[in-house]
């Protein structure tokens, strides 16, 4: 174990691995449940999203762990499954069979990007300033996450406010979160996974922690078919391509989706990966030798690509890497046995699902909190009172977490980004890859517009 992961080389432990792998797994464990429960507004049967979620989950989390060696999980991402639903089934008109069919070629997109080593050197275009943005960001990303999860914070009036603390899991919330300050605080070994236990056990007395409603693992086995490999089958990617006059509207919604989950994936590398040295310089060099998949992010890349196809083809939505893996990054996971343990309590949570789904998030909420607090961390590398950094990291930061997704802050940095380089006289000095990429965000603002 010590010489396929590394772990001395990493500066980690069997122990600290385990930890953190159960931390990610508890901060994004309600993906089981949540994720059917989009998509069968779509008409999916909810037993089969159920089991292709975990199935999807587990693939793409161990090639991230087994073939890349980096602490990331993945599973089907929020944002991209209500996407699915909402505007590419509900306001587009599309039946699910064929958004799965859009989100199986999404995934082809994203491979061919990465073994063409487009997605690493847009990683390499991106600014230092930049990425320290992108990094401070998602922790503002990621607390917010945890806020919105517990409903401590609601947009009841319209505009978003501090619940009236008048319900048990907002009391329970605060315990937790109280907890893990106090356990951080004096240094102990597993504070956050420790609080994430010991906030779940005070839930019960509170009526907070409470199972969801599942199906059995027998049930789920029985329900699979219907979404297994949909997209081969009448109405499925063929029927795409069918009507001439409804292809533009499909390549508009392939590229809507591949562009979210690259740049979703690419924040959040750059966000967690760097400053915690799970991408090392020593990666850098590998990945600017160009030849063949060396470095860990090369790898980590294409493990991204291929979970999203492989999900498809079981019957979910884009799978990418999770932002929660900045929970047990945050607690020392630094190599991919983070990342098999992870995929070992989603095998098990097919058939513990009701006891897995009885962790409130009243009881992830405190973790997500804390971990985003270290992420801002990397705010402090931005000269601040320089102008021509502040005001794109500024709004990378603030787009990312206002508008819940890491791709639109990455989006609106980009575009300032350009908008001071271009007024200052500067435009020379914006690399080639980042000038394509800001007008692919213009673009599909513009194309999500007209749809």
């Amino acid at each position: 174990m010590e010489r396929f992961f590394k772990l001395k080389e990493n500066g980690t432990t069997v122990g600290t691995e385990i930890i953190a792998g159960l931390t990610t797994f508890f901060a994004m464990a309600y993906i089981i449940v949540v994720n059917p429960g989009v998509l069968s507004e779509a008409g999916m049967e909810w037993g089969a999203v159920f089991l292709a979620t975990i199935i999807a989950s587990i693939i793409g989390t161990l090639i991230m762990g087994l073939v890349a060696n980096v602490p990331y999980a993945q599973a089907p991402g929020m944002g991209l499954n209500a996407f699915f639903v909402y505007t590419v089934c509900f306001a587009l008109g599309f039946t699910w069979q064929q958004a799965l069919s859009m989100v199986f070629i999404c995934g082809l997109l994203n491979i061919i990007l990465t073994v063409s080593k487009l997605r690493k050197y847009i990683i390499k275009a991106i600014p230092l300033s930049m990425q320290n943005a992108i990094g401070g960001g998602i922790g503002i990303f990621v607390a917010y996450i945890g806020l919105l999860n517990v409903g401590i914070i609601n947009f009841d009036g319209g505009v978003p406010a501090l619940s009236t603390l008048n319900q048990p899991q907002f009391w329970v919330f605060i315990i937790g979160l109280v907890l893990s300050v106090v356990l951080l605080v004096l240094k102990v070994k597993g504070a956050i996974l420790i609080s994430i236990i010991v906030t779940t056990l005070i839930g019960i007395p509170f009526g907070v922690t409470t199972p969801s409603e599942t199906v059995s693992f027998t049930e789920a086995c029985q329900a699979l078919p219907t979404t297994f490999l949909a997209i081969f089958r009448e109405g499925g990617i063929a029927s795409l391509f069918s009507d001439p006059a409804k292809l533009p509207l499909v390549l508009i919604t392939i590229f809507s989706f591949s562009i979210s989950d690259t740049f979703d994936t690419i924040g959040t590398f750059i966000g967690t990966g760097r400053r915690s040295g799970i991408f090392s310089e020593e990666d850098e060099k590998l990945m600017e030798s160009g030849s063949g998949f060396k470095s860990r992010l090369d790898k980590a890349l294409f493990a991204d690509a291929t979970a999203t196809s492989i999900g498809s083809l079981f019957g979910t939505s884009n799978t990418t890497t999770f932002v929660e893996s900045a929970s047990g990054i945050g607690v020392g996971g630094r190599t991919g046995l983070t990342s098999v343990v992870v995929a070992i309590c989603f095998a098990l949570s097919a058939f513990l699902a009701t006891f897995v789904s009885a962790v409130p998030y009243a009881a992830t909420a405190p973790a997500l909190v804390l971990v985003g607090v270290m992420m801002t961390s990397s705010f402090r590398e931005i000269h601040w009172n320089d102008l021509d950094e502040a005001i794109p990291a500024f709004f990378a930061g603030l787009f990312m977490a206002l508008c819940y997704s890491i791709s639109y802050g990455i989006a609106a940095g980009f575009i300032f980004y350009c908008i001071v380089k271009i007024c200052k006289g500067k435009a020379k000095e914006i690399h080639p890859i980042l000038w394509v990429c800001t007008g692919l965000f213009i673009l599909n603002f513009v194309l999500l517009a007209l749809l």
